[in-house]
């Protein structure tokens, strides 16, 4: 073939590359046009989300990023470290330190406008291979400053829109100050830990120096700091702390402001090396911490729950605190002016709500607590056994929802033994009054009526009943759990408020409304749910009126003469293989439970060591948890209304006995014939089963088994949320109008009693 004339092949390869090169330059003509559209795309969101940014002013700049708190009065009562922060003024900082915040939080800081693309692009890459030296993220540190004087840094704020005006603002930022004006801003506002904000006021406090005395690796350390303050606490984590002072040294190496000898030098000194000894307290106004430690504490548990950090968000923060009821709870918890305290170890945990929406108004976690902050708080604790105060929302409130129990009810307080077992239920005094009515049983406090009437009620509906009221169990409750279970003084004040409004339960709250450092607001509020029927709600109220009132009643040390109210008592007994080691009459736990139309109050008495020696409630001792409450509502009660509870539509007022009782309409009941059980053995009783499964029910919430000194009779019992403690039988404490006393407890190889007192 000859040199000029080719393969028909080659020929046809050659026809056909036009148009593939003609198919190439279309794929990325559209792929061009793809990313321009990207872009601008990109560039209308940005521009849109920037319009909305907020303003940046030099005030929000310069300012402290601490979280301040109100009260419901909208007075200040936390300001966390802002009022010891020691503003340093840009000539005043050391180049060093400068030179240390630059080299390992933005390297390019000099180089870029606000935002750096290469820097954005540099930790990406650097995230994706695992290193990332010096490059924290893509935030330049003007982007920081930002974040820090105007956004919250809650993840859920974490957005698109949020990072475009971030950026916008940065980039504000750089036109209207200078690089040096931008990290004196940013070195006097970052938060350094132990509620420490700047530099200049770590440096005092880590070291007890000021910044131009501090030596090239304890800058270092500042500098390294506000990644993970809490981490990186030279303090209390020196292993950490040294890792991130040597990352600092290291980034300064690399960008050239230190030599590798200098740094090598500054490694080899101890983290600890010039730590001063004693450290300024600079977390809180001192002024208001004794009165509101606990209450405080548990407000920062909220926000953090919600992702707030009130380290650094510039939060302010109106919490449902009512000042005035707060401080003379707390008074009457630390003074002998209401109340004669056995010793100063003797503890209290209290919590009052406003019925009407949940509002937590105040709280006390313990008395005589020291200078401790954010110690235990007893008011949230759900390790100790509320005793008898279950009574009404466990064994009495469901019986009249479900079966319609009227008040005058013939309950049977007979021999009883816990269904399966040997085990035999006692009251206080080791007696039996037979059939009496619900009211009676109620108001006197009878355990055997109230489990009686639990078992006729069922376990599942009981349970039902109590998560209608907010409380959840991950164990299986059982009858026992009629005479008490473990839940805190909030939960129990929460349950009571239901009774008091008329049967809707609110969740407590300590928040009313978050303001964000940009001026957005976040609202809080409780929706109520419909918990019980209102008559029901009137039905429980109107009987645990007695427990004050009448002459036989458990709780009449808390009666306020004059006043509409309600309560119940409960204390909890010594288990029976511990018994011995105490009175016979010696309690583990004393609470009171009481309410109005406008405030619900729950108070839980004790020792946190219950089975230490000495540390024993005596029956005249369990009345303290009543007077701590008497005390209390009397003072609220001053300035609110003072109005009893009418009966719904649905409630039928009758005359049993002299006494007016109540029967919801349509179910008027028998009363001549009780009908919560007839066994005096365990052998015959009415709901045998009850302890199954077919009658036990499981819930969501966290828990840990019973454990605890108390015999394998008893230790059966769940205990809801865990902690070791006694028996947990419910019990009350004999009123001082009561003329009976406790006997003790009597335990045999067959027979096992659960004892508790009125």
């Amino acid at each position: 073939m000859s040199s000029n004339q080719s393969d028909p092949q080659t020929r046809s390869a050659r026809r056909k590359s036009p148009r593939q090169h003609h198919y190439f330059r279309r794929i990325f003509t559209w792929f061009l046009g793809l990313f321009l559209a990207a872009i601008l795309l990109g560039a209308g969101i940005f521009f849109y989300y920037a319009q909305g940014a907020p303003n940046i002013t030099q005030s929000s700049l310069e300012s402290d990023t601490s979280t301040k708190v109100y009260d419901n009065k909208n007075n200040v009562i936390s300001r966390l470290g802002a009022q010891n922060r020691d503003y340093v003024k840009s000539k005043n900082i050391p180049s060093t330190l400068k030179s240390a915040v630059v080299s390992i939080e933005d390297r390019r800081f000099y180089k870029h406008h606000g935002v750096d693309p290469i820097r954005i692009m540099g930790a990406a890459f650097a995230n994706f291979t695992g290193s990332s030296l010096g490059l924290q993220g893509g935030s330049t540190l003007t982007q920081q400053l930002v974040k820090l004087s105007v956004f919250s840094t809650a993840k859920s704020d974490q957005t698109l829109k949020r990072k475009a005006q971030e950026a916008w603002l940065a980039i504000k930022v750089e036109q209207k100050y200078s690089k040096q004006q931008i990290l004196e801003f940013y070195i006097n506002k970052v938060y350094m830990g132990n509620g420490v904000y700047g530099m200049q006021t770590a440096a005092h406090y880590y070291y007890g120096k000021s910044l131009s005395h501090l030596s090239l690796q304890q800058l270092a350390m500042l500098a390294g700091m506000p990644q993970s303050p809490t981490d990186y606490d030279p303090i209390h984590h020196p292993k950490y702390a040294k890792y991130r002072r040597d990352q600092v040294l290291s980034a300064m190496v690399q960008n050239k402001q230190i030599t590798s000898a200098q740094a090598a030098t500054a490694k080899a000194t101890s983290v600890k090396s010039g730590l001063a000894k004693t450290h300024p307290v600079s977390t809180i106004n001192l002024t208001n911490q004794k009165y509101i430690d606990s209450y405080l504490k548990q407000v920062y548990s909220e926000l953090t729950a919600d992702g707030y950090n009130t380290n650094t968000d510039g939060l302010r923060v109106y919490t449902n605190l009512d000042m005035s009821a707060q401080k003379h709870l707390y008074s009457i918890a630390n003074s002998s002016n209401y109340v004669a305290y056995p010793s100063n170890k003797f503890q209290v945990g209290a919590t009052m709500v406003n019925p009407n929406n949940g509002k937590v108004v105040a709280m006390l976690g313990g008395r005589k607590t020291g200078n401790v902050s954010f110690g235990l708080n007893r008011a949230v604790q759900t390790d100790r056994s509320s005793g008898s105060t279950a009574k009404p929302i466990m064994d009495y409130g469901p019986a009249i929802e479900y079966l319609k129990y009227p008040t005058y009810q013939p309950v049977q307080d007979t021999t009883y033994y816990y269904p399966g077992t040997t085990r035999e239920l006692n009251d206080f005094d080791n007696q039996h009054e037979g059939t009496i009515t619900m009211r009676k049983a109620l108001v006197e406090s009878r355990n055997i009526p109230a489990v009686r009437t639990l078992d006729a009620v069922g376990i599942s509906k009981a349970t039902k009943f109590m998560s209608n009221l907010g409380m959840s169990f991950s164990n299986k409750l059982t009858l026992q759990n009629g005479i008490g279970v473990y839940i805190s003084t909030e939960q129990e004040a929460a349950a009571y408020a239901a009774f008091a409004n008329g049967g809707t339960y609110y969740k407590p709250h300590l928040l009313n409304r978050v303001v964000t450092a940009d001026g957005k607001s976040h609202s809080y509020s409780s929706n109520g749910v419909k918990a019980m029927s209102p008559a029901t709600a009137f039905m429980i109220t109107n009987m645990l009126k007695g427990v004050m009132t009448s002459t036989n009643g458990s709780g009449t040390a808390a009666n306020i003469s004059g006043l509409y109210q309600a309560g119940k008592t409960g204390t909890t007994a010594y288990p029976d293989d511990y018994a011995s080691s105490v009175p016979s009459s010696a309690a583990m736990d004393s609470w009171f439970t009481g309410y109005t139309k406008n405030y619900s109050l729950s108070i839980w008495t004790g020792y946190d060591k219950q089975f230490q020696t000495g540390h024993y409630i005596t029956q005249e001792q369990t009345k303290i948890a009543q007077e701590i409450y008497r005390s209390e509502m009397s003072y609220v009660q001053q300035s609110a209304s003072n109005t009893d509870w009418t009966a719904p539509s649905d409630v039928v007022a009758t005359k049993k006995n002299g006494t007016t009782e109540y029967y919801v309409s349509g179910y008027p009941g028998d009363s001549t014939t009780a009908t919560n059980g007839n066994s005096s053995s365990y052998s015959n009783s009415t709901n045998a089963n009850d302890s199954s499964n077919s009658n036990e029910a499981t819930t969501n919430s966290s828990s840990e088994s019973s454990s605890s000194t108390e015999s394998s009779s008893v230790s059966s019992e769940q205990k809801p949320t865990g902690g070791d403690s006694g028996s947990g039988s419910g019990s009350d404490a004999t009123s001082a109008s009561s003329t009976e006393t406790k006997s003790s407890s009597t335990t045999t190889a067959s027979s096992s009693a659960t004892k508790s007192s009125q």
